[in-house]
């Protein structure tokens, strides 16, 4: 075989070697069904988002100023930061009732801040989804109770609640699949092109041409002989 392959050849090969190719894709498909299905544990996520109001809301006064604006968008990220103090995660756990360690639900929560607003979301991720929205919701409560006695503040409200959610988090089946796909194609060719690379047999005259640089003057067919058949019956 030459070192050289060209696009003709290549796509000669691939097509000659469409068998082995489609083989290992499926092959990965069905591994990419069997882990996502079998090996990874479905978490569940649900959030609740939070409105840092301007002022005191227990106010009589409705006054809004720049002061009030400017001291929630600073908070936000001291909010953040607060929601995973080990505080307010002991706290939760211990009203929720739920079986699990501080390390765990502190690692299961995620603050985000909405882009250029004063909206926080708390996400909790648990591999029961009831539990997951239990968490959220006693997560964003204590918050609350927590934010009133450290600023004596009372500036927060529930823009949302969080709720039960049915699909996983964690899991997206048709993503998956299509990843084990590509990495299938991706082994499959490299396969084929190895295979082929490591490949030193002659298979035609024109390789032979190709090789040696030399005319091929003729050729042998291949003829599978068979052995004649006796016309004499048995002997008794």
């Amino acid at each position: 075989m030459g070192e050289e392959i060209d696009l003709k050849e290549l796509l000669t090969l691939f097509w000659n070697k469409k068998t082995q190719i489609i083989l290992i894709v499926l092959i990965f498909i069905l591994l990419g069904v069997i882990y996502t299905t079998g090996f990874v544990k479905p978490k569940y996520t649900s959030s609740t988002t939070l409105l840092l109001a301007t002022g005191n809301t227990s106010s009589k006064t409705n006054t809004i100023t720049t002061t009030d604006v400017t001291l929630n968008s600073k908070l936000v990220s001291t909010y953040s930061a607060l929601v995973q103090s080990k505080s307010i995660i002991r706290e939760v756990i211990s009203n929720v009732g739920i079986n699990i360690s501080e390390e765990e639900l502190k690692n299961n929560i995620t603050v985000t801040q909405e882009k250029d607003t004063e909206i926080i979301k708390i996400s909790v991720s648990n591999e029961n989804a009831t539990s997951a929205a239990k968490l959220a919701s006693e997560t964003a409560k204590v918050f609350m109770k927590k934010i009133t006695e450290l600023y004596n503040l009372n500036n927060i409200q529930i823009v949302d609640e969080a709720e039960v959610t049915s699909a996983p988090s964690n899991i997206n089946h048709p993503k998956d699949i299509m990843i084990f796909a590509f990495i299938g194609i991706v082994v499959a060719v490299g396969y084929v092109l190895v295979a082929n690379m490591l490949d030193t047999t002659i298979k035609t005259a024109e390789e032979v041409e190709k090789q040696f640089k030399v005319p091929v003057l003729a050729s042998i067919p291949l003829y599978n002989f068979e052995p004649a058949k006796s016309k004499g019956g048995k002997k008794k």
